[in-house]
């Protein structure tokens, strides 16, 4: 790589972090918003 290995690794490594947190932050916020609505019709029916 031409002495440019730190430099191609690590920006996959940051891509891949990147991609990752496309990834899970809709998920976990659609599971807490899911988990919130559950725990709000719990409250209003007792």
């Amino acid at each position: 790589m031409g002495g440019h290995g730190a430099y191609v690794w690590s920006s996959y490594a940051i891509t891949l972090v990147v991609l990752s947190l496309n990834v899970l932050q809709p998920w976990l916020a659609r599971r807490r918003l899911v988990n919130e609505e559950a725990r709000r019709r719990r409250r209003e029916m007792n």
